[in-house]
């Protein structure tokens, strides 16, 4: 992106969505599980020791308390739009004695930044929720530095797969797409994101892909009991009820299914997820 004079920030509109999963303990327990190597591994060989990074979207911390480890000499800010969530991300940098990141409330359609002020601007598993998600690439190319990455990474819950079948998952997919989708968001955009990042003007990309597999014995039971629990118990459930996409009876059926499967000896599931790289 060539040198410009200070813009003002996006002002909002109506192009937002609501988040799905909200804060449930059954999320954060999904959340507190990711790390810089398992969510972020395609954008760690670009890290130097002195960049200063945003991490949007940040949630509990644990990506961004590893990307601050990774550039000790720079500074990392995680930024989310839930107030509640960032207590428990500057617990996790005090415990691990980091003094180089620093969290804070924002809106991604509206950071609250000058033109130009990071070297990585860092989104895991965000544009998916958002309703303008190429008005959003663009807000993150405003706040970087030209020469600098923008950095995605979203799942693709259409072509997420497993073993075996068990009745009942099959309808957890639809239903999830429904309610997402019914929120405003997208969730199959791990597949798009190339697509809305040349729509928000960025011509130096890098586009690749990886999954997250869960199937000794230990990921299956954490994997379907952290999705049971959210069917029944977290925001994503009330929001399927509120929009009449599932009754209750639904709901449970579907948890039941992942305890299901869950119990299989032979059971695997792969999340593929969609990662990019951009210039600005």
């Amino acid at each position: 992106m060539a040198p410009t004079a200070p813009t003002a920030p996006m002002t909002p509109d109506d192009n937002s969505a609501v988040y799905t999963h909200g804060h449930h303990e059954s999320v954060l327990r999904s959340h507190t599980w990711r790390t810089a190597r398992n969510s972020a591994a395609y954008l760690l060989p670009h890290l130097q020791p002195h960049l200063e990074v945003l991490d949007v979207g940040c949630g509990p911390g644990t990506i961004t308390a590893d990307l601050a480890a990774l550039v000790p000499q720079g500074r990392v800010t995680g930024l989310d739009a839930a107030a509640e969530v960032l207590g428990t991300a500057r617990a996790v940098a005090r415990e691990r004695g980091l003094d180089n990141v620093a969290f804070t409330v924002g809106d991604l359609r509206a950071l609250d930044f000058p033109d130009d002020s990071f070297d990585v601007v860092h989104a895991h598993q965000v544009l998916q929720h958002v309703g303008d998600p190429v008005g959003a690439l663009r807000e993150m190319r405003r706040v970087c530095r030209p020469g600098g990455i923008v950095a995605v990474r979203d799942a693709d819950y259409a072509a997420m797969t497993w073993y075996p079948h068990v009745p009942g998952l099959d309808e957890w997919q639809e239903l999830y797409q429904q309610v997402a989708r019914a929120g405003g968001g997208e969730p199959d955009a791990g597949r798009r994101l190339l697509s809305w990042a040349r729509q928000a003007g960025f011509t130096r990309t890098t586009a690749t892909a990886s999954a997250w597999c869960y199937a000794s014995e230990e990921e299956r039971s954490w994997w379907s009991g952290l999705w049971a629990d959210r069917t029944v118990a977290s925001a994503y459930a009330q929001l399927a009820v509120d929009g009449g996409h599932a009754d209750r009876a639904a709901l449970d059926r579907i948890a039941a299914a992942w305890r299901a499967w869950g119990r299989h000896e032979d059971a695997w599931f792969a999340v593929l997820n969609g990662e990019l790289l951009c210039r600005a």
